[in-house]
């Protein structure tokens, strides 16, 4: 981006030349987003990061808006512990050995050797069994509808900030319901709040769908996603719902007495979406200058900047401005004796959806110069407009990230009807790819390990493209979502 004065070019320059085009390697720009956007730093723990104002200021504005649907949808808010005894892990089989690979155990309290060890919760599905065990009876008590905010510890063999670490934070949610009718329209509807959310909050399109049997949940009778598909076109697992049935409840003697005074099993449901997402956010609309942020998420939507403030009136000009737009909009004034045209580049890096340039020559004419992030339209506006307008441009640009996602979506979206042309598509033109599944996950295990992709999911809108397995030829039962995934 070009400075409005002279001095500023230079710097503008050399500030866009340290990100790496992500034509180049998508990965070093990745990494470079995450890094000069000041939205991480790396800690001392191998895989863990940590989240600076700017990153942790994205998961505030993420959790404010999800919060709002949880409570809004009945949702109630708790806390569990973050240590879960090893002989309460292991009471449902299936779960544990889910994750048995990725448990960090606590061994040591101080100097004592614990007679039993602690495990650093991957998930809370055991905490809240044993709690629900323990204050549901009646069928008055029902449903329970939970949700708890914190971090997870799961360890990771390879890492990446965001898409995966060590810590992460996340929401998790855990309900329980009288029957399997209330559990399986609970698992859905969050499903749907998390589309909505991805969607309209986070202008991501994704496609719902129900995930195999080998891809789902360490314990659960099914499992449901939200996938979205990145610029380099990779997927990513944006959220998912779980419906557990009544295997946990029968594990951990979770019953009530209904209304014929009969004990039945509870049947439960979990659901979650993490810091991960914010990865999400970075590959579907950031580009080679730097983060594009959806204005509903962030931190800043308008930073004002002085032109030649120095000169009399333009920064009280300024600062009158900053505070009109402040009782709107999340906004910033950059009053520092940096160059403009660092300014200018360092806003567009972090992703503010819309800079306000003003200077002498904009205050005699009564306006300032409108900068959009998404397009870098410049627009000359009225100062006793601009409030007005400011509202109506950062909705344009919301929707407009949206459309854009979209199309990038429905440009890497393939049909396969056959091996050669699945593998080839996979390796030459990465996206989503819509082939037909006979069901049998050993040609499932087989695809991943011949073309390194996985079933993302089985869409609820099925096509039937052909009657035969793109990997077997033998008959096909459903059409799925295949791609290379983070």
């Amino acid at each position: 981006m070009k400075s409005r004065d002279d001095k500023g070019t230079n710097t503008t320059k050399k500030m866009v030349e340290e990100i790496t085009s992500m034509r180049e390697d998508f990965a070093q720009w990745y990494t470079d987003i995450v890094k000069k956007t000041e939205l991480i730093d790396y800690s001392s723990v191998r895989g863990c990061m940590i989240l600076r104002p700017y990153g942790y200021a994205i998961w505030e504005n993420i959790q404010r808006e999800l919060n709002k649907m949880f409570v809004a949808s009945g949702h109630e808010n708790v806390y569990m512990p973050m240590f879960i005894p090893e002989s309460l892990l292991r009471k449902e089989k299936e779960h544990v050995e889910g994750f048995a690979p990725e448990v960090a155990w606590v061994t040591h309290g101080g100097d004592e050797e614990l007679t039993e060890k602690l495990c650093v919760r991957p998930t809370s599905e055991t905490l809240f069994c044993e709690h629900y065990a323990n204050i549901i009876h009646s069928y008055r008590d029902l449903p329970k509808l939970y949700n708890q905010w914190c971090s997870v510890v799961r360890w990771e063999k390879t890492t990446r900030p965001f898409l995966r670490t060590l810590e992460f934070l996340w929401q998790e949610g855990h309900t329980a319901h009288a029957d399997a009718d209330e559990a399986q329209e609970e698992t859905l509807r969050m499903l749907d709040t998390y589309a909505g959310f991805c969607e309209k909050v986070l202008s991501i399109p994704v496609i719902r769908g129900r995930k195999s049997d080998k891809e789902k949940f360490a314990g659960a009778k099914a499992t449901y996603s939200v996938e979205s598909l990145m610029h380099d076109g990779k997927a990513l697992q944006s959220a998912t719902s779980h419906n557990f049935g009544d295997g946990f409840a029968r594990a951990f003697g979770i019953q009530y007495t209904d209304k014929e005074n009969k004990l039945q099993y509870v049947h439960q449901t979990s659901w979650g979406m993490s810091t991960r997402i914010i990865g999400a956010i970075i590959m579907v609309h950031g580009d080679d200058s730097g983060l594009v942020l959806p204005p509903a998420v962030a931190p800043i939507q308008t930073v004002v900047i002085p032109v030649s403030m120095h000169k009399e009136g333009v920064l009280s000009r300024a600062e009158s401005l900053k505070a009109e737009l402040a009782e709107k909009y999340r906004t910033v004034i950059d009053k520092s004796d940096k160059q403009p045209g660092w300014k200018f580049s360092e806003y567009e890096m972090k992703g503010v959806p819309i800079r306000i340039e003003i200077g002498p020559r904009d205050i005699e004419k009564g306006e300032a110069v409108l900068v959009r992030r998404d397009n870098g339209e410049k627009i000359q506006i009225k100062l006793d407009e601009i409030s007005e307008k400011t509202g109506l441009i950062l909705n344009e640009i919301q929707s407009g990230l949206y459309k854009k996602a979209l199309k990038l979506r429905e440009d890497k979206t393939y049909i396969a009807a056959d091996p050669e042309s699945f593998k080839k598509i996979l390796e030459e033109t990465p996206g989503f790819v819509k082939a037909m599944w006979c069901g049998n996950p050993e040609c499932e295990a087989a695809i991943k390990e011949s073309t390194g992709a996985t079933s993302r999911c089985i869409p609820f809108e099925q096509e039937e493209l052909s009657d035969k397995c793109i990997y077997c030829g033998g008959r096909a039962r459903k059409m799925v979502y295949w791609a290379k995934a983070y």
